[in-house]
């Protein structure tokens, strides 16, 4: 909540200019790192401190594919969703800031998406036409797709959540992964 936060004033205080957004957010995040946060995944905190150590925001970034760039991505759905190409420049550098990995990008942007059609949809869409959108703006050999792939499967079948989750390799609980948190928030979402 707090990088959803921090997301959304970067946003405000940018005004969408890429750049300014990128130093904003930074520059955010390094704040909150120095408060101490009761939570900071192994990803973020390495890069936080890259930051300190005086890397440019495009370069801070580890190779992680955690969950971290998803759980701050709502709002860039919500903001520019109707704008496909800026939605996608911001989520990327919203997500390299902390993580470099087409993972946690895809994932980041699949839950930016998800979020647009939530707000915005009339009604709720189905788990085939979510594929269907998600088809036009992942790489087809996107591990983030094949996992999307697996939901609608999943869900085609009345799989319980519990059940696709364990199979998933999460037998005691959603991990931090991205290819583990985000089918699980897919499976739940679809579904209801």
């Amino acid at each position: 909540t707090e990088h959803t936060v921090m997301v959304a004033q970067a946003l405000i205080e940018s005004g969408g200019d890429e750049a300014h957004f990128a130093r904003d957010f930074a520059w955010r995040l390094k704040g909150w790192l120095l408060a101490l946060p009761a939570g900071v995944g192994m990803a973020t905190g390495r890069a936080i401190i890259k930051l300190w150590l005086l890397f440019p925001p495009t370069w801070s970034g580890v190779k992680s594919a955690g969950n971290g760039p998803a759980m701050r991505a709502a709002v860039l759905g919500v903001a520019f969703g109707d704008d496909p190409d800026k939605l996608l420049s911001l989520n990327r550098l919203s997500a390299c800031i902390t993580h470099r990995d087409d993972r946690a990008e895809h994932g980041a942007l699949t839950v930016a998406i998800a979020a647009h059609l939530s707000a915005t949809a009339k009604v709720p869409v189905s788990a085939e036409q979510f594929l269907q959108i998600m088809s036009k703006r992942l790489p087809p050999q996107s591990a983030t797709l094949a996992s999307i792939v697996a939901v609608v499967q999943s869900l085609k079948q009345g799989e319980p959540a519990a059940a696709f989750v364990a199979r998933l390799g999460s037998k005691n609980g959603v991990s931090g992964y991205m290819l583990h948190t985000l089918p699980a928030v897919l499976h739940v979402w679809l579904r209801h």
